[in-house]
């Protein structure tokens, strides 16, 4: 994996190399820019989803804008990974519309899904990263499938991304995944999911089986992500706390619809009684 051919020559880690390294990232894989006048870069509307006579998702409707973070609430079982899915059209709608960045991904054609599917980033509940692929491998892996970059410019941009989320790379490129702690594991799973900057990250639950100071480090990191790298990020949760710090918008799903929809403040003011019993 990690021998590839193509490679440019080494240039010196400098900040103009960097800067000129994150724009041919960009050319490479950010070809369709997105329309500065959409007021929000993901939007559910009023989609209904069932498996058989199941009815997961009844109506839902949200959205969050660029550099906001919407965190979706709710117990187990009550669709809120479904919504996650239907984003990456892994999974289509009986009825209603999945937008990203203004087009409904589940209507355009599989090449054009395949796009909009480079222009997001994806942070799995067990970070699935690869067992048998060490750091750099694994947080390589999206340049290698979708860009012509040689090796220097990719090691590069992994080393950028492992320091990003705090890590030392000379420290972690070479471990394999079982060599790391459940927050680094945490971590280069977020490092892959960035590694190819795209405006959306997809969160599915990120600190469930964390430790308190760990969770915080995550979120702490979240943060960043929103602060200086201006991402969009859509996070399913049933960690209430954790919601609080990192989000600008909540939605809370119970039996498939949104039961509330609202800003953290606004939810921890709600007097809805299973507002009050979710967030208490």
């Amino acid at each position: 994996m990690t021998e590839h051919g193509g490679a440019r020559g080494a240039r010196p880690g400098t900040e103009a190399f960097n800067a000129e390294l994150r724009d041919e990232i960009r050319r490479e894989l950010r070809m369709h820019a997105p329309d500065q006048g959409q007021p929000e870069i993901v939007r559910l509307q009023d989609v209904w989803l069932s498996f058989g006579h199941h009815q997961v998702l009844r109506g839902v409707s949200l959205g969050v804008d660029r550099g906001g973070t919407l965190c979706i609430l709710g117990g187990s079982g009550v669709g809120k990974s479904t919504i996650l899915r239907l984003m990456l059209r892994l999974l289509l709608p009986q009825r209603g519309e999945v937008l990203i960045e203004g087009r409904d991904i589940s209507a355009v054609s599989r090449d054009e899904a395949l796009e909009l599917r480079e222009r997001m980033g994806m942070v799995f509940q067990g970070s699935a990263l690869f067992d048998s692929l060490n750091v750099f491998d694994n947080v390589a892996f999206p340049m290698y499938e979708h860009t012509d970059l040689g090796d220097e410019d990719i090691r590069e941009r992994v080393a950028e991304v492992l320091s990003f989320v705090d890590l030392e790379p000379k420290e972690v490129l070479p471990l394999l995944p079982s060599e790391l702690s459940g927050g680094m594991r945490k971590r280069v799973a977020i490092a892959r999911a960035i590694v190819h900057e795209p405006p959306i990250l997809l969160f599915d639950e990120p600190t469930s089986g964390l430790d308190p100071i760990t969770t915080r480090t995550i979120d702490e990191l979240i943060l960043k992500l929103r602060r200086e790298l201006d991402v969009c990020a859509v996070v399913v949760t049933h960690d209430v706390r954790s919601a609080a710090r990192i989000a600008t918008e909540t939605a809370l799903l119970r039996d498939g619809e949104i039961i509330f929809s609202g800003t953290p403040e606004e939810m921890h003011a709600s007097e809805d009684r299973y507002v009050r019993s979710f967030r208490d």
